[in-house]
Order: structure tokens, then C-alpha cells, then sequence
């Protein structure tokens, strides 16, 4: 499964800011046709992304359109231009049915059908951004196994349910970890809530630590500054991998002497804990960082 830790929105419509992001390194550019783009703009913005697709290079980054919401009247035409880019996967916003997810996929599929492409070649990525989607995780997160990640919406979480934004974010708490939840029992990433004061690198790097502690994989990102702090949070660090490491084959080695849980630092490790470094290695290989 590809790396996400940072997803970068891009508008639609801006060329100019497509092509900055092929420069900087991020795990995923998400060429935006929803909130991004104007309502004037959404026909512009589909030719801009078709051209960007076919003439940039976008190095290692995965290549992402957000098309508009099932219902908004633009995710129709939405879809059928961005498959003509050939993306590697699709974003579906504001998504609160497991149907909604079965439509777009069934879609994609037709489309891979009739231009004898690889099935299962282009990926799907859901935003659950309402009180609805919420309520729906079981069903959403099982609904079709194109499904690799679901992107937590926390402006439109709380406004959907009346809650007032704070900088502590007490007030999207459940939603953020009903995600998380919903996305480890499918086998799915989990990505986090966008940092609006996004000219803060510490209040985006605080908040990214804290959302890697939650379990999310990775993080939603408006502004090329936030990048480097979110997938520094979102990467395990040298000592972390270390340890890691430690706790598996000192486990492998107590398991191989018919010994349970034991004591490693200080601490006791069983299952858990064996389980916890095992994640640390599978994301530390994921950003690249081990072989």
C-alpha cells in the first residue's frame, strides 16, 4: 500500500501550483476539483488537470483527483474526466454510504473495462466528513476492496453536527478515533484532519504528532510549508525504529526458548507490544526508510 502521509490538495484549476508540488517531495498531490475550484471554475479545472496529468512529471508522489461529492451534480463529469487522466487513484468526498463507494468503484471499473487496463489498477480513497459517514464506518470501510484509505473531514464533521472548532480539537475526538478504528479492523490507512493555521509549523507539527499517536497514517495538507513537519510526524525516528527492531527479535528469542512475556528496558513486552513495533517497521518501511 502506498506511503500517505502527507496528502496535498492542489486546486484544480492552478497549473502553476500543480506543477510546485511535483517538486516538493510529498507522499500524494491531490488535484482538487471539489472545495478547491470555484463552481465557475470546475470545467477549467478538469482541462488543467488533464493537461498536468499527461505533460508532468510527478516523480514518486501518487497522483490524485478529488472529484465533487455523489449528489453535488458535478461527480459524473467529474469522474469521467479525471479517469481520462489515468490517475492512480480517485478521492470521493463527503462520502456516508457504503452504496455511494460501490458506485464510484463500479464506475472505474467500467472504465478499466473498456480501455483493457489492469482491474483494481486505480485506487479509491473516501473522505468521511458528517455525522452520517460517521455513523456508517463499518459499512463504508468494508464496501469494496479498491478501498485503501478513508480521509477524516473535521471543518465539515463539525459543522455537520454544530460542534465550534477549537485548537485542542477535543471536539472531533470520537470521529478521529472512530476512523482510526474503522480503518484497523479493514485493513485500511487512516488520514487526519487538515491544519488550518497552516503559517504555524509548530502548531501543524504538534497536531501531526498527536494524530500519529491516535493511529492515523497519515495527514491532510493545504499549504507546501506543511509538508516537512507532517511526514517527519508521520515517520518513525531512528531511536523508535531501533527499538523496534529490539522488540522483535528479543520476542522471536524468548518465543524460540518457549518463554511468554518477558522484560526488555524496564518494561514488560508481550503480544501487544510486539504487534505496536511491528507497525513502527511496516511504516518506517513504508516512508523508505528500511528496505
Amino acid at each position: 500500500m502506498h506511503s500517505r502521509r502527507a496528502l496535498l490538495y492542489m486546486p484544480g484549476d492552478d497549473r502553476r501550483k500543480i506543477e510546485k508540488a511535483t517538486t516538493l517531495g510529498v507522499d500524494c498531490i491531490c488535484m482538487d476539483l471539489e472545495d478547491g475550484t470555484a463552481f465557475s471554475r470546475k470545467a477549467e479545472a478538469r482541462r488543467v488537470i488533464l493537461q498536468a496529468m499527461r505533460e508532468l512529471d510527478f516523480g514518486r508522489s501518487e497522483r490524485c483527483i478529488r472529484i465533487n461529492s455523489i449528489g453535488s451534480g458535478f461527480e459524473q463529469d467529474d469522474l469521467a474526466a479525471a479517469l481520462e487522466a489515468r490517475p492512480d487513484t480517485i478521492v470521493v468526498p463527503k462520502v456516508e454510504t457504503a452504496e455511494q463507494v460501490q458506485w464510484v468503484s463500479g464506475q472505474i471499473e467500467s472504465y478499466e473495462l473498456a480501455h483493457s487496463l489492469p482491474l483494481g489498477g486505480i485506487r479509491l480513497l473516501v473522505g468521511v466528513e458528517t455525522a452520517r459517514g460517521i455513523l456508517n464506518l463499518k459499512e463504508i470501510a468494508a464496501a469494496d476492496k479498491r478501498l485503501e484509505a478513508i480521509i477524516f473531514g473535521g471543518e465539515d464533521f463539525a459543522a455537520s453536527v454544530g460542534a465550534t472548532r477549537t485548537p485542542e480539537a477535543t471536539e472531533l475526538l470520537y470521529a478521529r478515533l472512530a476512523v482510526v478504528t474503522a480503518c484497523a479492523a479493514f485493513d485500511l490507512q487512516a488520514i487526519d484532519i487538515v491544519t488550518i493555521d497552516f503559517r504555524n509549523p509548530e502548531i501543524v507539527r504538534a497536531e501531526a504528532e498527536f494524530g500519529a499517536k491516535l493511529g492515523f497514517a497519515g495527514k491532510q495538507v493545504i499549504h507546501p510549508a506543511q509538508v516537512e513537519p507532517v511526514q517527519t510526524a508521520f515517520t518513525p525516528s531512528e531511536e523508535a525504529i531501533a527499538y523496534a527492531r529490539r522488540v522483535v527479535e528479543t520476542f522471536e528469542a524468548h518465543q524460540g526458548e518457549g518463554k511468554g512475556a518477558y522484560e526488555l528496558d524496564g518494561k514488560m513486552i508481550d503480544l501487544p507490544l510486539l504487534k505496536n513495533a511491528q507497525n513502527v517497521l511496516a511504516r518506517a518501511r513504508a516512508a523508505g526508510k528500511l528496505v
